[in-house]
């Protein structure tokens, strides 16, 4: 895959997990696709997945399960 920072071949497709929002409101998505090249370090989202996480946030009610979440501080 193309980086499209560097333009060079080699970027990855990874998937993490990431939140929005704190305490009561705290949304937490998960297996969210991200570009990582290994050329210049950069990490990115593409316009398709930024799309789809707008999309999550405004209908989390129906399609987010609730779970309880442990929280450590780092260090």
């Amino acid at each position: 895959m193309k980086c499209d920072i560097c333009g060079k071949e080699g970027a990855r497709q990874r998937y993490i997990s990431r939140s929005y929002g704190k305490g009561a409101s705290l949304l937490v998505i998960e297996d969210v696709p991200t570009i990582h090249c290994p050329n210049c370090g950069e990490g990115y989202l593409t316009a398709q997945t930024l799309k789809e996480i707008e999309r999550i946030k405004r209908d989390q009610q129906a399609v987010a399960s609730k779970r309880l979440v442990s929280v450590a501080v780092f260090g």
